[in-house]
């Protein structure tokens, strides 16, 4: 592991965290709200580490209420050189697993919070019902459902949180192809 890129990946958050996308908690503690669900649900380092950096791509991205940056892509695309696919697919996948989930779970979309659901039209919708069963064929398909899960329930304006730098040795810990 690259100790100079997990550097520069709390850099940015300590630069750019404080930013808030539409919802009520800044990226720093939405990161810091997943990566504790994730813990609290007993999952792998890498899933944490993904719950902790799914929305890096907002971080580098310019905000934009009228299109669909794709964050998704773009975090996963910074991240493949330092995670193995354990990390970075169910990053690239997070917002699949909402469409999916507001397919085929009845319920989910009605608990999205206000700005998940004016993002989920920006991002095609629901998924069809063959849409959802491709998906349900991808690797770390139950990885992105799960930190899907994460990521909705990590919007809690107020929620304590560990300092990000509690992270740094689970993430130096992951090998990339891990």
């Amino acid at each position: 592991m690259n100790p100079a890129a997990i550097e520069a990946i709390f850099e940015l958050f300590e630069r750019l965290g404080a930013r808030h996308y539409g919802e009520g908690v800044s990226q720093i503690d939405h990161a810091l709200q997943c990566a504790q669900l994730a813990e609290a649900d007993g999952a792998s380092d890498s899933l944490i580490a993904a719950a902790l950096l799914h929305d890096l791509g907002h971080l580098l991205d310019a905000e934009n209420d009228e299109v669909d940056t794709r964050h998704e892509v773009r975090g996963a695309a910074a991240l493949r050189p330092i995670f193995g696919p354990e990390v970075v697919q169910p990053i690239a996948l997070h917002v699949a697993a909402k469409r999916y989930l507001c397919a085929t779970e009845a319920g989910y979309a009605g608990g999205l919070s206000e700005a998940s659901t004016r993002t989920l039209k920006l991002q095609g919708g629901p998924f069809s019902q063959s849409q959802a069963r491709r998906f349900e064929a991808v690797p770390q398909f139950v990885a992105a459902v799960r930190l899907r899960r994460y990521d909705e329930g990590g919007k809690l304006d107020g929620a304590p949180c560990r300092p990000l730098r509690d992270y740094s040795g689970l993430l130096r810990g992951l090998r990339l192809g891990a």
